[in-house]
């Protein structure tokens, strides 16, 4: 089929810039940075913290604050009543409702055309060519890609803006190259009563030939569970023999797989993880063997970290970029990124186990 013709060309220019980063990893963050930086240069924020005037790492660390979810809230409010220019140059209509990793509350995080594409949607292409280059001649493009995925609502503020889950905002604005191998119907995946969509998604894809399966495991396993039960078959490689490649973040998927393996009892069977949340895309799993994930660089975020030896939140003291980070230490994660979060807090922490690639 053309599409897998078209994605191995993809594949080939992409693993070839992944390479650069691994091997050119500061200098990468380093132009993103500095050009991140040019372009909000124009913005409230930018304004405030005179951004035209930070040539270097060091005068945006010691210039620009940490920030939390409850210092951006304000510029989110303004944002979702239709005032632009606040965080980022582009116009910001999305906004991704989530709960995050610190507090019960909901945060909106924004969502632009940059994040949007040159982030979530770049993740997404990225595993797959990550894949295709470990396992070459896949024919993902034959079957289907079933997607379990959250949903969305209008701003009740802005009939143009609309928040939600990430995956229904991602969902909604897929690519026609994209969207045309996706499963369930745009209608049932975007479904906001749980018990209904799930049993809706069961009875449309179970006579589908899915190839992919794609969400949270939690999610992905309910789903699964209720494909079984309407089918009446005893495991998921009966109702889609083709399933190769089930792609998973949001959650460990330690104490799912035990029951993944049970339904899906084939050992040719691929579980590739990724690290993503609303405010970006950061991880994937570029070793098949191995549970480690590539740090990608070049998709508008860039890095500082802040040993959690030391961290007080948004009093800390020391934050580190990215060449001064050690392997076995636990760092809490602050990002600046094209959706327009400036030395964000995210409220999770990670560990390097390599430095060469991080």
């Amino acid at each position: 089929m053309p599409f897998n013709h078209i994605f191995s060309w993809y594949i080939k220019k992409r693993i070839h810039q992944i390479d650069l980063f691994r091997k050119y990893p500061v200098e990468v963050q380093t132009e993103l940075f500095e050009k991140m930086i040019v372009q909000a240069s124009g913005t409230h924020v930018g304004k405030q913290y005179n951004f035209s005037s930070i040539t270097k790492y060091a005068d945006f660390a010691s210039g620009v604050p940490l920030q939390e979810y409850t210092d951006i809230e304000p510029y989110v409010n303004r944002l979702m009543e239709g005032e632009q220019q606040l965080l980022w140059p582009t116009d910001t209509k999305w906004f991704a409702k989530s709960s995050g990793t610190t507090s019960s509350r909901s945060k909106f995080i924004p969502v632009t055309k940059e994040s949007l594409v040159d982030c979530h949607y770049k993740g997404g292409k990225d595993l797959l060519a990550l894949y295709y280059h470990n396992l070459p001649n896949r024919k993902l493009y034959k079957g289907k890609h079933l997607i379990v995925g959250g949903s969305a609502q209008i701003n009740q503020f802005r009939p143009d803006s609309y928040f939600g889950d990430l995956s229904a905002i991602i969902v909604k604005n897929l690519p026609w190259w994209a969207e045309i191998r996706r499963t369930p119907s745009r209608d049932i995946a975007l479904m906001s009563e749980w018990d209904a969509k799930i049993t809706k998604m069961a009875r449309g894809t179970m006579n589908q030939d899915v190839y992919i399966l794609a969400g949270v495991p939690s999610w992905t396993m309910l789903l699964a569970n209720k494909v079984l039960e309407i089918s009446g078959k005893n495991n998921l490689k009966e109702v889609w023999p083709n399933l190769e490649l089930f792609m998973h973040g949001g959650v460990s998927f330690k104490p799912y797989k035990p029951y993944f393996e049970k339904m899906i009892p084939d050992a040719t069977m691929n579980y590739v993880e990724t690290y993503n949340a609303s405010e970006g895309f950061f991880g994937i799993q570029d070793q098949l063997n191995a549970n480690e994930l590539l740090l990608m660089l070049d998709y508008g975020i860039f890095y500082e970290f802040i040993p959690m030896s030391v961290f007080k939140g948004i009093q800390s003291e020391t934050v580190i970029s990215l060449n001064q980070v050690e392997v076995g230490i636990n760092y809490a994660l602050v990002i600046s990124t094209n959706g327009g979060l400036w030395r964000y807090i995210l409220g999770d922490t990670i560990r390097f186990t390599s430095i060469s690639p991080y």
